[in-house]
């Protein structure tokens, strides 16, 4: 189920984690960190049904693809849409990279993403997610631009409990809340012209002897609104999921959040903020 950022929802068919040794080690990792991009999960989407192989919707699909790597994007605000046809026998491809990812680091990940839902994945689907650490990329017969997709997601948990009372399930709510009132009202600095909310925000926070670090961001096709909308919504769809857990990453192809005992975002990333 997709819902525009009003309270009205409709039907549409659509479309850790290991803590280091020492906190020197930590640090270290960072900028490794912030380069890797694991594969984290896919799913078809099975009520959008499937093609044929070598039909007309298949070369259409593959020409789509083939426009990334061509010199048609450069990927430079990290989010885009791009659609042949109209539904329901509309191909659309929306992608979402994470804000310190843009580029040609977005590129690489959306094309290697692409090709991994089309050929190994997902084939012959005409609707599929697929997540990367560095990116999201869905296919789907129509379009979704502004809704909030409330049926594709999943919860990423630590396997580890929480043993400190000081990172209780309030302070990390407090962080995570800090991080999205914060992406709702930065000014997308990478966007010339138009003055746009980045709907990203990463950062930390110190409660006791550690500190917490949090990483928020949303879809650029939503509105302020739909942004915490849909952060509100998975924070308490998912809170059992993560209450009592080390680190968590909750991701939709509309939102997500992710939370954790170490640093995994380079503190000199875009849109850091140490509170």
């Amino acid at each position: 189920m997709h819902s525009s950022s009003s309270v009205s929802k409709r039907l549409v068919l659509v479309p850790i984690l290991v803590v280091a040794a020492t906190q020197l080690l930590l640090v270290n990792s960072v900028s490794s960190l912030n380069l890797t991009n694991a594969y984290l999960h896919h799913k078809c989407l099975v009520n959008e049904g499937q093609y044929k192989p070598g039909s007309q919707y298949e070369k259409a699909f593959n020409e789509l693809i083939k426009s990334f790597s061509d010199g048609s994007y450069n990927f430079h605000d990290g989010w885009g849409f791009t659609a042949m046809g109209k539904e329901p026998d509309m191909i659309a491809i929306t992608y979402q990279c994470r804000v310190d990812s843009r580029g040609p680091k977005c590129g690489t990940c959306v094309i290697n993403a692409s090709s991994e839902l089309l050929r190994k994945r997902c084939p012959r689907y005409r609707g599929a997610v697929i997540w990367y650490d560095q990116c999201i990329v869905e296919f789907s017969r129509f379009n979704t631009i502004g809704q909030i997709n409330y049926d594709d997601n999943f919860c990423m948990p630590s396997v580890k409990n929480l043993s400190d009372d000081s990172i209780s399930f309030e302070n990390r709510s407090i962080l995570l809340d800090n991080l999205t009132s914060l992406a709702i009202t930065k000014i997308d600095k990478n966007i010339k012209g138009v003055k746009t909310p980045v709907r990203y925000a990463a950062g930390e926070k110190r409660f006791g002897k550690k500190n917490l670090y949090g990483m928020v961001q949303c879809s650029g096709g939503l509105t302020v609104k739909g942004c915490l909308e849909c952060y509100t919504y998975y924070l308490i769809h998912y809170q059992d999921c993560w209450r009592n857990k080390q680190g968590v990453r909750v991701l939709s192809p509309s939102c997500n959040f992710r939370y954790e005992l170490y640093p995994f975002i380079n503190p000199r990333s875009p849109y850091y903020t140490k509170f």
